[in-house]
């Protein structure tokens, strides 16, 4: 079976059973063999029973389907813990944060109003350090489980990571959005790539974002 395409939807609107701004995505259910049709017209709340029966059948009658790829799935609720990271925050963005490995000043960024303090940090930064550093111990595990080897010297690979804190500020309608740069020397590109998708299902950091926080990740190989 395969999943529908564009083109099939475009034919649904020309048989006039669909309105031509509805917006028709497959998402993947919990079995690999199964799939959601979701139907969204813009234009109104929704459609009505009888032409979203009638798409459904038309796609049913004309479209094959191919199996989704199995997703990783682990329950954070009950898995065992691993490690337990433990920080008190006093002063919000312009405080101070103590862990049990970690004494640092926080300040506001200059971008957001506020001072900008050398020597002090931000929310962003933390989770970009964070996010940078995991994706890059997994990329070197997973790249062993690939029978492939990262480069000896911890200089010729590098994650650059940026993390955009974006939405109105007024409205309190606030989000983040991810940028990753994995720079690699001595590596075919392909092979980087490939270690680079795998990850993505690997850190913990790209599996608890997933779906939630716009991330790009460029590969750079020399």
């Amino acid at each position: 079976m395969r999943r529908p395409s564009c083109s099939k939807a475009h034919q649904l609107v020309n048989e006039g059973l669909m309105p031509d701004k509805a917006i028709v995505q497959v998402v993947e259910a919990e079995s690999p063999q199964a799939f959601i049709i979701v139907i969204n017209n813009p234009e109104s709340q929704q459609l009505p029973m009888a032409t979203s029966l009638r798409i459904l059948r038309a796609a049913s009658r004309t479209t094959r389907f191919t199996p989704l790829p199995q997703r990783r799935y682990l329950d954070t609720a009950t898995a065992p813990s691993l490690y337990s990271a433990h920080c008190k925050v006093v002063g919000a963005r312009t405080g101070h944060v103590e862990g049990d490995d970690l004494n640092i000043d926080l300040t506001m960024s200059k971008a957001l109003g506020g001072p900008g303090e050398r020597g002090k940090t931000n929310p962003e930064e933390l989770f970009a350090a964070g996010y940078g550093a995991c994706f890059q111990s997994a990329m070197n595990a997973t790249a062993a489980s690939m029978g492939l080897k990262m480069p000896e010297r911890k200089e010729d690979s590098i994650v650059e990571s940026t993390v955009h804190l974006v939405g109105d500020m007024k409205k309190l309608d606030l989000g983040l959005r991810v940028g990753l740069v994995v720079k690699v020397k001595g590596m075919k590109k392909e092979d980087v790539e490939k270690i680079v998708e795998k990850t993505k299902t690997v850190c913990p950091y790209s599996r608890a974002t997933a779906g939630n926080v716009a991330t790009s990740i460029e590969v750079e190989v020399s």
